[in-house]
């Protein structure tokens, strides 16, 4: 599970200027003068900049989306079927009752620099993962009764993973990026490796093996990949893949520009934001797109508060804040104030659904069925606040039971014009029962960075990934020692009792191996997270794709792209 921005925007006449597409009226959009299709080069947008080219380092989806493109993984999960298939390990063999898997790497696989894939990269890298001076995501989600997988590799095309219990989440969390032993194993051992592969490394010291290379990154404005033409994977009649000759990410934080670019040709794919859809579907023949519905959002976009006591000062003199959002009475008021039905319909134009649960409806299995929304009522948001001591002091400020007014900061990330739109419609709602929320909205590296290390913040508005259909790859979100348990990271040990309990569901849920008989587990666990509220939800937006005709092979899906090394532009 990763930090996502969405998708980003306000409107600003610096935008459109620097697009050079604003001008007198009766001017044209001025056409992009290079030629996608002849090139073969996609064009598409990412929100921000990078914070590291290092996979086992990546909190967040723009530098996710990167790493994506320069490394690959044992296996591969198909966005269709949901099911395993082979990736860098060609096969995989289960013994043991589950205990015992051995996978069996593609032989002749290099990477950029020549070298040649094998098991010592894949067993690097898992020492990577569990090294402790290595703050990463994957070391949560592979950990078995709080132990790391025993790997060993008894040749170099074989490599053998024991685990203290069967896993039934390993095929679903082995899929990490591997990285190349040869060019890090020395920085990992004089303890280097947190700094290796920073955003500053020029493009052909990042050694990878994936379907592109790196060509080049330059920040706030754009990411160029070419074609990596040692690539292994071939098509069904032995055609070298990739087919494009490179991708090219435009780093464009605003919502209406990156429209913008869309709608002038300058990029070639774009996931259109709720107000955008109608407008595409009248414009889909005169501009020559398709336009798709894909399904509900798979991830989760909720308002959080700091528990994280690294937040605030101790002492005589200590800060109101924790007591406040620790307390189950002013969270169950908060979440009452939450409008989402205002928010689908004012914000995402009526194209979401309120969100219940931190697992999406879309996860068939998984997603927990039968709570109940807290259902936006402000009258009984006052009884509970009133109830528990918050009293209404005077028009416009309340207190806690302490005598101090209740007042804290309110953000998210820069430019992201639904999400402003839904901390305006929240930040109304708490003032009209004394609530001051200073609403101060935040790059997002910036706000990555708060969220990761300087843990200074007070209530967020913040979107996960789903992190695919496998909900043991949200343990570094749910459990409590995970980097990413948002409200209070690595925890040294539960700080509550339900937070144990999630922590204790989480290990029965991963030792289940009928399929079935695992969903009562994170049925459980979304029970709890509804009741405890340390994520308060908000809207599940009904995604859609937008992608010029030209461009065949593209076909995305709730979980991902299906097999993106075939897309290629038809030249016409």
């Amino acid at each position: 599970m990763r930090l996502r921005p969405g998708s980003l925007g306000t409107s600003t006449l610096g935008a459109l200027a620097a697009l050079g597409i604003l001008a007198s009226p009766g001017c044209r959009i001025r056409r992009p003068a290079h030629d996608h299709t002849a090139q073969q080069v996609l064009y598409a947008t990412t929100i921000g900049d990078p914070k590291t080219f290092n996979p086992v380092l990546v909190t967040d989806a723009s530098s996710g989306g990167i790493t994506g493109n320069l490394f690959e993984g044992l296996v591969r999960i198909n966005p269709i079927t949901n099911e395993p298939e082979a990736g860098l390990a060609e096969s995989w063999d289960l013994k043991d009752g589950g205990k015992v898997i051995t996978f069996h790497l593609r032989r002749g696989v290099k990477w950029f620099d020549g070298q040649p894939f094998t098991a010592r990269d894949v067993l690097f890298t898992l020492r990577a993962i569990y090294d402790p001076r290595v703050p990463n995501s994957m070391r949560p989600i592979l950990t078995v009764d709080g132990k790391p997988i025993e790997a060993s590799a008894p040749d170099d095309y074989t490599v053998e993973m024991k685990l203290p219990r069967p896993f039934a989440p390993l095929l679903y969390s082995i899929g990490f990026e591997i990285l190349p032993a040869h060019v890090l194993e020395t920085a990992l051992a004089d303890g280097s490796f947190n700094r290796s592969w920073g955003i500053d490394t020029p493009p052909d010291k990042i050694i990878g093996l994936g379907q592109f290379r790196f060509r080049r990154y330059v920040p706030a404005q754009l990411i160029e990949f070419k074609r990596n033409t040692d690539y292994w994977m071939k098509d069904e009649h032995g055609g070298q893949l990739p087919r494009l000759n490179g991708q090219t990410l435009l780093i464009v934080q605003d919502q209406n520009a990156e429209y913008l670019r869309f709608l002038s040709g300058q990029t070639d794919v774009h996931n259109p934001q709720p107000p955008e859809v109608l407008d595409l579907r009248s414009k889909s023949a005169s501009l020559k797109i398709t336009l798709r519905k894909i399904g509900l959002d798979t991830g989760s976009l909720f308002f959080s508060f700091n528990r994280n006591p690294r937040h605030y000062v101790k002492g005589a003199g200590a800060d109101p804040r924790l007591g406040w959002f620790t307390d189950l009475n002013f969270l169950r008021a908060i979440a009452h104030l939450i409008d989402q039905r205002s928010m689908v319909s004012l914000c995402f134009s009526g194209l979401g659904e309120p969100a219940v649960t931190e697992i999406s409806p879309e996860n068939k299995i998984f997603h927990n069925p039968n709570l109940k929304d807290y259902e936006y009522d402000p009258k009984l948001a006052a009884q509970l606040l009133e109830g528990a001591g918050y009293h209404l002091q005077k028009p416009g400020l309340r207190v806690d039971p302490h005598g101090h007014p209740l007042v804290f900061n309110l953000t998210t990330n820069a430019g992201n014009k639904l999400r402003e739109q839904m901390c305006a419609i929240f930040k109304q709602d708490l003032a009209n029962l004394g609530i001051q929320a200073n609403y101060r909205p935040l790059e997002f590296t910036t706000l990555v960075e708060k969220l990761d290390t300087g843990f200074d913040w007070d209530c967020i508005l913040m979107g996960f990934g789903g992190g695919g259909p496998e909900p043991n790859n949200g343990a570094n979100f749910l459990r409590s020692s995970g980097n990413l348990h948002i409200w209070n990271p690595a925890e040294p040990k539960p700080a509550t009792p339900w937070e144990a309990e999630i922590d204790k569901l989480l290990d029965q849920g991963a030792a289940e191996m009928d399929l079935h008989k695992r969903a009562p587990y994170y049925w459980r666990i979304q029970e709890i997270l509804h009741d405890q509220l340390p994520i308060l939800e908000t809207v599940r937006q009904q995604r859609f794709s937008a992608w010029k005709n030209v461009l065949e092979g593209y076909d995305p899906t709730v979980w991902g792209l299906f097999k993106p090394e075939w897309m290629q532009f038809r030249i016409e």
